[in-house]
């Protein structure tokens, strides 16, 4: 009956553990996302922001950790290393202090991280010129992709530095509304409006930056509360087995 037991909590601990390894490569894979994606508005935050950059490092770290972590918590459990089980409960325990005191931190710090998000936009779009092929090419593609102008609204384009010091009526090409009379539809830079009111969408992107923000929040929040719980598991029963090996045998680990 115990050797039952020992067998099925083995078997349990492997599986957490191949759970565990997969779930890392999710959020290893998130964070590499964040890093090398160049169609979407994470790249706009990311080329003009130190705190989403030491994020997706971070990401990446722990990921590629939790994978290491379930790789030899699978060699651990099958082959029932007493210290490689201990070193395991002691890395998963640590693993699980650091990701509570980040969530714990990014959400005190929710509404500084919002106020510098709204001076980042702000700022790209005083300074826009349409030459920059990541930040601003990318922030094109929102306002596009998104039917919106601006960050609160189309008034956001009347401090852009080309646009004020310019005698032409300019707006952003990227906020053309396309169901309106216009000139012809441009992708990105700068256009001149023919009629007193440009042919523009009159909403700001934050309400659609928001939503498009927390759904992807969402995921990676998602993945990480799994992993959490797959690490409590691991945890508990990796100290089960570990209390049930009487005596290593290591004569069963395989040698390269």
């Amino acid at each position: 009956m115990g050797k039952g037991c020992l067998r099925v909590t083995k078997y349990f601990l492997f599986i957490f553990n191949l759970l565990f390894f997969i779930f890392g490569g999710l959020i290893m894979g998130f964070g590499l996302w964040v890093l090398f994606d160049n169609q979407s508005f994470i790249v706009v935050l990311q080329e003009s922001s130190d705190t989403v950059k030491v994020a997706s490092y971070i990401l990446v770290g722990v990921g590629s950790l939790s994978m290491a972590m379930g790789f030899f918590g699978c060699i651990g459990a099958i082959y029932e290393v007493r210290c490689l089980l201990g070193l395991y409960f002691t890395c998963l325990l640590l693993i699980l202090i650091a990701q509570v005191t980040a969530g714990v931190l990014i959400y005190f710090q929710r509404d500084r991280l919002k106020h510098e998000m709204s001076n980042i936009m702000k700022g790209m779009i005083i300074n826009y010129t349409g030459q920059n092929r990541t930040t601003e090419h990318s922030w094109d593609y929102v306002q596009k992709t998104m039917k919106c102008c601006g960050w609160t609204g189309p008034g956001n384009w009347s401090e852009n530095i080309l646009i004020k010091n310019s005698s032409l009526n300019l707006y952003s090409c990227s906020c053309r509304n396309e169901s309106l009379p216009g000139t012809d539809v441009r992708e990105v830079g700068l256009c001149q409006r023919l009629s007193a009111e440009a042919p523009i969408y009159e909403t700001g992107c934050l309400a659609s930056v928001e939503k498009w923000l927390l759904e992807n929040c969402g995921v990676i929040l998602g993945i990480c509360v799994s992993v959490a719980v797959i690490e409590l598991l691991g945890m508990i029963l990796s100290m089960c087995l570990c209390k049930s090996v009487v005596q290593e045998d290591y004569t069963k680990v395989p040698k390269y």
